[in-house]
């Protein structure tokens, strides 16, 4: 068996770019950074910064379009792909990026730095995109009587 996963934590380097294949589904392209903090032999603090290419497709597509933008944080579960390419000059490029499978969403930031608040994550000069559109889902509530709990009736 073989493993393709990557999974990284970061924040976006650029806002994200959608764009619309020939067969009408979203792709969305974005950069994040990701850094590292260790201590060196001299006891120093030393930090690193790595920063990964990211594709996705349809609906995430749209939701990362539609609520991220430059700092913003996420989570990304997915694959690498290495895309390869002749130049107008003869010369191989390549580019490996990280292709979504999953992702979540970084914390909402309630007041102070805006980085994360979802509410203003995009411009007004940018079109709404369909992602918009999902429903979002009230959670039941259970309503319980005190008077109807007996503490003997639990099991633990």
């Amino acid at each position: 068996m073989y493993l393709n996963k990557v999974i990284l934590f970061g924040n976006l380097t650029q806002d994200p770019e959608l764009k619309s294949l020939p067969n009408g589904n979203s792709v969305v392209n974005f950069g994040i950074a990701t850094n590292r903090s260790w201590k060196d032999q001299q006891g120093q603090k030393q930090e690193s910064v790595e920063y990964h290419s990211i594709v996705g497709y349809g609906k995430p597509a749209e939701i990362i379009y539609q609520y991220m933008k430059k700092g913003s944080s996420i989570m990304i579960e997915g694959r690498l792909q290495t895309r390869s390419w002749e130049s107008q000059d003869g010369k191989k490029n390549y580019k490996t990026e990280i292709i979504i499978e999953t992702f979540q969403l970084g914390p909402k930031t309630t007041s102070g730095s805006n980085s994360n608040n979802y509410s203003q994550a995009k411009p007004s000069s940018r079109p709404q995109q369909t992602a918009q559109n999902i429903p979002s889902e009230e959670l039941p509530t259970v309503n319980i009587d005190e008077d109807e709990i007996n503490l003997e009736e639990i099991p633990f």
